[in-house]
């Protein structure tokens, strides 16, 4: 996926779907549910085990238009793996040396940060999106504070961030959130998928995103 469609599918939607899991399966399971009630963009973690299976299946069988990502991506290692599986974009959780491996591969990232120069420094090192993480440490009175002088980095509030908060930080600024255990609940451990579809159905009117 070329970085600019990355950034304008995000834009559009304003929500990007997280799924750890305890295992591959699980993470498939979630994540097809996930793209079927609607959502577009979804980010497997590296922390599930048989994470890069899991991408690799979801490319073949996720639905026309929904895109998969990696998560959790810490080493340049980490980039290489997950290109081969397929993964469409990238996502750190920090400044790690595995964002100039994603902006050398040419595959869109958003790069964990947290502080202001962290915000920069990402921005500076190719991220297309800065990864507020963990969001919900401050709330959006900080993303606010943030945007003041950096109102042209755009951000996506990650951590915490359940149908409340993400109204209350794209009501801040946020480009978008990103949405992980308050979204999956059980659902990845052979949980309740209509349960998820339905969590999945409220922030998508949150966001008044989609595919």
């Amino acid at each position: 996926m070329p970085r600019e469609e990355f950034v304008a599918s995000l834009g559009r939607s304003r929500l990007m779907a997280i799924v750890r899991a305890p295992d591959g399966a699980g993470a498939v399971r979630a994540a097809l549910a996930l793209c079927d009630a609607g959502i577009g963009l979804v980010e497997v973690s590296l922390t599930t085990p048989g994470a890069l299976d899991a991408i690799a299946q979801l490319r073949e069988e996720a639905p026309a238009g929904a895109r998969v990502g990696a998560g959790t991506v810490l080493t340049a290692r980490d980039v290489v793996d997950v290109a081969a599986a397929g993964a469409e974009f990238v996502v750190t959780p920090a400044l790690a040396e595995s964002v100039e491996a994603a902006v050398a591969a040419g595959l869109p990232l958003a790069a964990g940060a947290f502080t202001p120069s962290e915000a920069v420094a990402a921005v500076q090192r190719g991220a297309d999106v800065v990864k507020l993480f963990p969001a919900s440490a401050l709330g959006p009175a900080y993303l606010r504070a943030l945007r003041d002088p950096l109102p042209d980095v755009p951000f996506m509030a990650v951590g915490g961030v359940g149908v409340e908060a993400a109204r209350d930080f794209l009501a801040a600024g946020a480009v978008a959130v990103g949405v992980g255990s308050p979204l999956l609940g059980d659902a990845a451990a052979d949980g309740d998928l209509a349960a998820l579809r339905q969590r999945a159905a409220d922030l998508l009117q949150v966001t008044g995103g989609g595919a």
